[in-house]
């Protein structure tokens, strides 16, 4: 007993080769996003889409991607404890039905409320399924995420239809969070915005964007990105948690009770995709409607996937993909016709990483894709709309694709448990 136990520990404790490599500290957070948006400017300037970091264009990116980086926080708590999440979508919609169906009733922050304990009941649900009868996640998800839907159709025929301005599929109005604006500095960063500049405009684009009409849920959303690291990378509680994810066996070893833990990070999952949802009812849309999910709790474990399980790169993916899928609101075909120059020019930095990594049919399927894409802007003043419809989920795809090769999940992710089964 105690020779496998010190060999699981030794295990455990052993350095990984590239570990160092798998945390992005926030100055490599920063050069990223700086280098990210002078690209961007560049494109700008070249297309003349000088709608792409607007003012309006951030703030609704901004709001797009807050129920995506919230799904994909849900997703990184209960995946560090070892559970794979699945069923963040249904957790979402729930999150949306309780949220609208409280907020309408009480008010908005009552719904925020309702919305996070309607997501808590769906992660609980999710914990039992899998911590405790063993049932393959993946599976377990998937029946919450048709569970979730069906219930809240069922529960809007009794609770929305007869209501003014209510129905089947939707909730009548709901009482929006107060907002915040900056009057001198939002000013200034639209004026300053307006003069098309190279970075400086975009840079004052991304600022304004952040000090104008700021729903004080989307300060709690973003202040919860850095809680989450404080918590799960800085306190006792988060190493126990995080050691379910990586060894179960060593940790119960060492007196972690791993039921516990996967129990209270799965439930926390489902709360925060309950918020997200909640978001998405009362700040993004104001009203509850039938499927307005849309698919953003994939996208969210997506964002996960993309940060390597990690708080910081998850919120640049949701970001990322909130932002793309922002483009099709304001400029459409316009803005994802500009796009299409910004991917060509990616691809062409991915060749020269895959040449100076010696990968070289990597980098001539990469330079062939870029080729394409150059040829097709140039030959093209807009894209068809199906394609713009699309640019979210193929965002989504090809971001998997690029970043697939550096990613390192939690070791006992999805695995089964049970206690004793060490010794």
């Amino acid at each position: 007993m105690s020779t496998s136990t010190s060999t699981v520990s030794a295990t455990s404790t052993a350095p990984k080769k590239g570990a160092g490599r798998r945390t992005l500290s926030l100055p490599v957070v920063l050069l990223i996003v700086a280098g990210a948006l002078a690209l961007v400017s560049l494109v700008r300037l070249i297309s003349g889409a000088e709608d792409i970091t607007s003012v309006g264009q951030v703030a609704g990116a901004l709001e797009l991607a807050v129920p995506i980086g919230l799904a994909g926080l849900g997703g990184l708590w209960a995946e560090r404890a070892g559970v794979v999440n699945i069923g963040l979508e249904g957790m979402m919609i729930l999150g949306t039905w309780f949220g609208a169906w409280a907020g309408f009733q009480w008010g908005p922050w009552v719904g925020v409320l309702f919305g996070i304990l309607g997501g808590c009941l769906g992660g609980l649900l999710h914990a039992v399924i899998t911590v405790t009868f063993g049932v393959n996640h993946i599976v377990s998800g998937v029946a919450i995420n048709i569970l979730a839907a069906g219930f809240t159709r069922y529960l809007s025929n009794f609770a929305f239809a007869d209501l003014d301005g209510g129905s089947s599929k939707q909730s009548p109005r709901i009482d929006p969070i107060t907002d915040i604006t900056v009057p001198g500095l939002a000013d200034w960063m639209q004026d300053l915005q307006q003069r098309h500049w190279f970075l400086i405009s975009d840079i004052a684009g991304v600022v304004g964007g952040l000090v104008t009409h700021l729903s004080l849920l989307t300060v709690v959303a973003l202040l919860l990105i850095p809680g989450t690291w404080w918590i799960l990378w800085r306190t006792a509680f988060g190493l126990r948690l995080r050691s379910c994810g990586e060894n179960p066996v060593a940790a119960e070893s060492l007196g972690v009770n791993v039921y516990k833990y996967k129990y209270i990070a799965v439930t926390v999952s489902g709360g925060l995709a309950g918020l997200a949802g909640a978001f998405l009812a009362i700040v993004a849309t104001g009203i509850y409607q039938e499927g307005q999910t849309g698919g953003r709790g994939y996208i969210g474990l997506a964002a996960m996937i993309f940060g390597n399980w990690m708080p910081g790169g998850m919120a640049l993916g949701a970001g990322l993909f909130g932002f793309t899928d922002s483009l099709k609101l304001r400029g459409g075909a316009e803005n994802v016709h500009a796009m299409l120059l910004l991917l060509a020019i990616l691809l062409v930095l991915v060749v020269g990483w895959q040449l100076y990594k010696k990968k070289y049919t990597a980098a001539l399927i990469s330079g062939a894709v870029s080729a394409l894409l150059f040829v097709w802007y140039a030959l093209t003043d807009q894209v068809p709309s199906q394609f713009v419809d699309a640019a979210p989920y193929v965002t989504t795809l090809l971001v998997l694709a690029l970043s697939a090769q550096r990613l390192r999940m939690p070791k006992a992710d999805g695995m089964p448990y049970r206690k004793g089964q060490g010794t």
